[in-house]
């Protein structure tokens, strides 16, 4: 009894620590992303979580790095998306 105690207590820390650690991100991302830029990675985290994870902490190092002017606007984001995701190729469907 006493170690499922033990074990729902360091889930529950661990659980806060995740929290924490997503709130101090939410909180960079407001400082290095206009509003419009936020909404599209909300926009985005809805369609792929995983991906727009990955570009989070990517847009995280660039600006702490400085490599990117801030914020960073939609268009900038938009431009960063584009350069990311691999080009789709276009089908053509010919009937005979």
């Amino acid at each position: 009894m006493q170690e499922l105690r033990r074990q729902i207590d360091m889930e529950q820390a661990q659980a806060e620590q995740q929290e924490a650690v997503e709130e101090q991100k939410q909180a960079v991302l407001r400082q290095i992303l206009t509003p419009e830029a936020r909404q599209r990675l909300t926009r985005i985290r809805l369609v792929k979580p995983e991906f727009a994870g990955q570009l989070e902490l990517q847009l995280i190092q660039t600006a702490q790095t400085g490599r990117i002017r801030l914020p960073i606007t939609d268009e900038q984001l938009r431009l960063l998306l584009s350069k990311l995701q691999p080009q789709k190729r276009e089908i053509k469907v010919r009937r005979i």
